[in-house]
Order: structure tokens, then C-alpha cells, then sequence
């Protein structure tokens, strides 16, 4: 069984409307949670979020779309980040139509980032909009099916902040199996009434930045992007770019609460110790956790500890959700790519706004450069517990 490469990537968020202009805000320390100017809500005023800094215009010329219909933002991010990634992979027409390429993408939000026009048509307070068919969750994915004349197997994930994990799990597991050879795999959500009222029900989005692992830490700020990688058997790979391998993954259900985390971290340990185990690896190995770190009291609390009892010394951590906020579906992907940068280019990129650590296991606060990875572990914890873990190795 030959290893599973990520031979493309590509991505957009708070901090960068591409790769490379993520790259340099992690490298920079530059957050992009602050005052929106695109998303409209009542909170837009009163909360920070982490904004694409494109509008839904500027998103459509980016991906040179004219004269389609029924594309949400959810669907404009989802093909500005794809469009990259495949770019970046050389991908031809016809490797994107084989049967032996896979698509899975995954979001929470999909076409109800569309929240008051969505009310207007369930409510048939309209004649009928371009968007009847844009609602759910698999919307996105369709319009990258169609646009790409995409031919193998396809699917859309929806395991709450853990989703484009999974589909990164779920496409490495393919060509694993010898199902596919080559798989894209990602997620997207934007901003949307419906998540902001939601969170802001359960009481836990912050007033100002989040500042994850710190004592003074108020709540989670919700955030918006898309990120894609395309992953590809061995042999595939040969004379390619390589950025990584996907090397191990660990998934778990701990099913102890909605919204909220075991106290015991039984979810998390579990999923992390299958990824571990899976990528054939002691727990000393991993040289860096990108954790889920939402910035709220249970999750930050709850983290920290399945760690410490996994690793005993824990490795550096951090949580870049500091940086483009929580991303929901997309936010698997997201730090999966950040994990990886870290790895190509020796680095560690901080837990913003950090002032006093909740623990003496403090996490990275400040970037710091020729930090040799080999391993590397991303966490993400979703609602209803699930839980995922993936390990990426460096390449030789």
C-alpha cells in the first residue's frame, strides 16, 4: 500500500484570498478577525468575525464566472480555493472527469449563508428565486461537479467542525483502499444569519478576538473560507511537487453532549491516539497540534487535558482559529493546510492574543521559524462529538 500525497493546495480566508497571502499573515502574526463589511446581521456592529475580503462581485471576476446562476458565497469560496488547489496539482480536464479521481467537500452552512432569502422562498413570500436549489448542504459540491465535469465518486460532509477533516480522512481512506486514485478534498462556509444567531444563543461568541488557551478566554468568533487539497496515490506523484503525506487519521464519537466536550476528553484522546497509531508512530513523534482551540472554556479546558494525559509533555501547540476565526465545515481543511505549511518551511505559527496561558503547557505565542517538523497533528472537534484527528508527515 503506497502512501497518500497532497500534491495541491489551495485556500481562502479572513487572512488571504489565496495560498500564498495565508502563508505570509501566519508568518506575519496578522489576524484577520475584526468589523465585517459584506455580511449583514445585527450583530455585524457589535461582534468581530473573521470576513473574506472579497465581495460576492469580486469573488465572481476572481473565478472568471459570468452568467451562472444560483452560486451563494458558500459556492463562490468553494470554487475560488478548488479552482487553486487543481491549478496547483496541474490537474488536466481529463484527470478531473476520471473515475479514478474522487470529490468530497463538506459544510455546515452550504446555501443558508442565504438565511433571509431562504425564508422568503420556504415561506413562498416569493415568486421563486435562482436559488430553490442552492439551499443545502451539498450545493456547493454540485456546482464544482457540474463546472468541472467531475465523473468519479463525489459526497458532501456534514459532521459539524470536524467536517472537511473527515472528507480529508474519507479521501485518504480511498485511495488507501485502492478505491481511487486520487481524490479533492476540502470544505467551505461563510457567514451566515442562521450560525451567528445559533452561536450567539449558546452565549459563547466573544466580544473581541478570541484568545484561545487563555485564562481570560470569552467565547469563539466565527469565521468564513473555503480550503482545498488534492490528494493522490504514489505513483501518481512521481516527478510532482509534494507538499506532504497524509500519513494517519483517528475519528471518534464521544456522544456526551450537543455542544459541549467530555470532561474526561474521551473523544478526543481516542481520536487522537487513532491517528497517531494509525500513521504507525509513537505519541513523542508528533512535533507540533494545530488544536481545534475555539477559544471557549469548555473546549480550551477539555483539549489541554486529553493532551496531557496522550503525551504527558505536551509538543507545541497552537490554535490559528485566532487568525481567521472558526470556520466551521471548512476549518478541517483549513488548519490541515497551515499544518502542512508548517512543515514545509519549519515553522510554528502562534495562538494570538495569549496574556496568561491556562496552563504551564503554554501554547506557541510567537512565530518562530527553522523549527524542523516531521509529524504534525490537526484536530477538530465537532458538535454532537465527533471528533477527528490527522497526522501529516513531512516528504523525503
Amino acid at each position: 500500500m503506497g502512501r497518500v500525497l497532497v500534491t495541491g493546495m489551495g485556500m481562502i480566508s479572513a487572512i488571504g484570498n489565496d495560498l500564498g497571502q495565508n502563508h505570509e499573515s501566519l508568518r506575519s502574526s496578522r489576524s484577520g478577525i475584526g468589523k465585517v463589511a459584506f455580511f449583514e446581521s445585527a450583530y455585524a456592529s457589535q461582534l468581530p468575525f473573521g470576513e473574506v475580503k472579497l465581495s460576492n462581485g469580486q469573488l465572481q471576476k476572481a473565478i472568471r464566472l459570468r452568467g451562472a446562476t444560483g452560486y451563494t458565497r458558500t459556492c463562490l469560496l468553494a470554487d475560488k480555493a478548488f479552482g487553486e488547489a487543481i491549478t496547483d496539482a496541474a490537474l488536466t480536464p481529463g484527470q478531473l472527469s476520471s473515475l479514478d479521481t474522487a470529490l468530497i467537500s463538506a459544510s455546515t452552512v452550504g446555501g443558508m449563508c442565504l438565511t433571509d432569502q431562504l425564508y422568503q422562498d420556504a415561506n413562498r413570500r416569493s415568486e421563486g428565486s435562482e436559488f430553490l436549489e442552492s439551499y443545502g448542504c451539498s450545493a456547493h459540491t454540485l456546482k464544482l461537479i457540474s463546472r468541472y465535469g467531475i465523473k468519479g465518486f463525489t459526497d458532501t460532509i456534514n459532521t459539524a467542525c470536524s467536517s472537511s477533516a473527515n472528507a480529508i480522512m474519507l479521501g485518504a481512506r480511498l485511495i488507501r483502499s485502492g478505491r481511487v486514485k486520487r481524490a479533492i478534498v476540502g470544505g467551505v462556509d461563510s457567514l451566515a444569519k442562521y450560525t451567528v444567531n445559533g452561536f450567539n444563543a449558546l452565549k459563547i461568541l466573544s466580544g473581541s478576538p478570541c484568545k484561545p488557551f487563555d485564562v481570560h478566554r470569552s467565547g469563539l468568533n466565527l469565521g468564513e473560507g473555503a480550503a482545498y487539497l488534492v490528494l493522490e496515490a504514489e505513483e501518481l506523484a512521481k516527478g510532482k511537487k509534494v507538499y506532504a503525506q497524509v500519513a494517519g487519521y483517528g475519528n471518534s464519537n464521544d456522544a456526551h453532549h450537543p455542544s459541549a466536550m467530555s470532561d474526561q476528553a474521551t473523544g478526543a484522546i481516542r481520536c487522537m491516539r487513532e491517528a497517531i497509531a494509525s500513521a504507525g508512530i509513537d505519541p513523542a513523534e508528533i512535533g507540533y497540534v494545530n488544536a481545534h482551540g475555539t477559544g471557549t472554556q469548555n473546549n480550551d479546558q477539555v483539549e489541554l487535558f486529553g493532551m496531557q494525559q496522550l503525551f504527558g509533555n505536551v509538543p507545541a501547540y497552537s490554535s490559528t482559529k485566532s487568525f481567521t476565526g472558526h470556520t466551521l465545515g471548512a476549518a478541517g481543511a483549513v488548519e490541515a493546510i497551515y499544518s502542512i505549511l508548517g512543515i514545509v518551511h519549519s515553522e510554528l505559527y502562534p495562538s494570538l492574543n495569549v496574556s496568561e496561558p491556562i496552563s504551564a503547557a503554554a501554547p506557541v505565542q510567537t512565530w518562530q521559524g527553522g523549527y524542523p517538523l516531521r509529524y504534525v497533528l490537526s484536530n477538530s472537534f465537532g458538535f454532537g462529538g465527533n471528533c477527528t484527528s490527522l497526522v501529516f508527515a513531512g516528504v523525503n
